[in-house]
């Protein structure tokens, strides 16, 4: 991987070989060193020979920009590619220039897909039989299906309370999956105790620094399809911190290597119950660990990439905000009942927070904007009946249908 330089800390800077298996600086306590991916920009663009088109089959249209060894074989389900869909009904109703990236058509329904892949490639790369991590149910399915394709045995870390829809697709694609009694950060840490044990790859986008570099194809790929016409805003929520950092780095590469020009303004958005970027970017002293949201994909009280999150939103010039748990609902049936756009509630809630922008007054009116659809919304059916109401009961008689529609009649 001559087009790789170094990992870097972003805590101090100690750089370690992209050649061998780590995941945080071992100068720090905890996981507090995450480590940065950097490149040979000369190398890549020399790499990269594709024309920006707008013809995007896949991520790995980006080979080139990923780190990926030109021997190796990627472990691919045809992740990315995924369409920029023009919203205007969803934008006359939230007062912008509304453009929405569907990300939940990915594989297995997730953006993380993106990343899953080039972990798994990696894995593969560096000789590991057995992959792992810790999820609420999007990371696992992910991370089960690239496995199932790869040849690679899965173990995956659940908490008590992941939805049962998410955790069927794991299933049937043969991953072992160990409900552990407690939260995700639990789950989350008793995963790293097993791949330090075990010697497992550990796909766990917090940590495993070759994650993020697949995130940020998403990135990549907005920089393309909005070439010439490159948003005002662009929003995602935000859990980890990983996917913002991912999405920025992505667009801000091709920026800085003039491929196109200039950057959008980073929103980043938290739930309420789950708000620990969002306090850290604001500088609130106090903050809350404990992460309670419907939108569970979301759900994280201990973020491992709030640095990386954070300057995601100061060097784009960007902000957060928060929303509650009825908001991200009610987004979820806004961008279904006007655009046709079926998202899991973390999904939804970049739609939340770009109308609490604009009442904030942070997104004016008229505003160039994209919002990042994440997920699916198969990933949480039982949400979505809370975000779209009841079945109608009527009896097989014309005239129950009459009375429900007599101007139709």
């Amino acid at each position: 991987m001559d087009h790789v330089e170094t990992l870097e800390c972003t805590l101090c800077g100690a750089e370690y070989d992209p050649d061998q298996v780590i995941y945080t600086c071992p100068n720090h306590s905890g996981v507090k060193g995450i480590l940065e991916v950097t490149y040979d920009y000369d190398a890549v663009v020399d790499r990269f020979d594709e024309p920006l088109d707008g013809d995007i089959r896949s991520q790995w249209k980006y080979r080139a920009f990923l780190p990926v060894a030109d021997d190796v074989e990627p472990v691919t389900l045809g992740e990315g590619g995924t369409p920029l869909l023009e919203t205007p009904r969803l934008g006359t109703e939230l007062g912008v220039d509304l453009r929405v990236k569907d990300d939940g058509r990915n594989p297995t329904g997730v953006l993380k897909d993106r990343a899953t892949s080039v972990s798994v490639t990696k894995a593969g790369e560096f000789g590991r039989e057995v992959v792992t991590c810790a999820s609420t149910g999007n990371a696992a399915a992910s991370l089960a299906g690239f496995a199932a394709r790869g040849g690679l045995d899965c173990r995956l870390f659940v908490p008590g309370d992941a939805p049962e829809g998410k955790l069927a697709q794991p299933l049937v694609y043969g991953a072992d999956v160990l409900g552990v009694r407690g939260s995700y950060d639990e789950a989350y840490d008793l995963s790293m105790e097993v791949t330090e044990r075990f010697g497992w790859y550990n796909r766990n986008a917090a940590v495993n620094p070759f994650q993020v570099e697949g995130k940020r194809t998403v990135g990549h790929e907005l920089a393309e399809q909005t070439r010439g016409d490159v948003p005002d805003w662009l929003v995602f929520s935000m859990g980890d911190g990983c996917t913002i950092a991912g999405g920025w780095k992505g667009f801000r590469e091709f920026a800085d290597l003039d491929l196109v020009e200039g950057t959008p303004r980073m929103l980043g958005v938290q739930a309420e119950g789950a708000s620990a970027i969002h306090d850290a970017f604001h500088g609130h002293d106090d903050i809350d660990e404990v992460a309670e949201t419907v939108a569970d994909s979301i759900s994280v009280g201990r973020p491992r990439n709030t640095l990386k999150a954070c300057r995601a939103l100061e060097e784009s010039g960007g902000e957060s905000v928060l929303v509650s748990d009825e908001e991200v609902l009610a987004a979820e049936s806004l961008l279904g009942r006007t655009e046709g756009i079926y998202a899991e509630p973390a999904g939804a809630t970049p739609v939340a927070g770009l109308r609490k922008a604009r009442e904030a007054g942070i997104v004016d009116e008229g505003d160039s904007v994209v919002v990042v659809v994440t997920g699916n919304g198969l990933k949480d059916t039982e949400s979505a009946m809370r975000a779209g109401g009841e079945v109608d009961a009527i009896a097989p008689e014309i005239d129950d249908v009459v009375d429900r529609y007599p101007d139709e009649a």
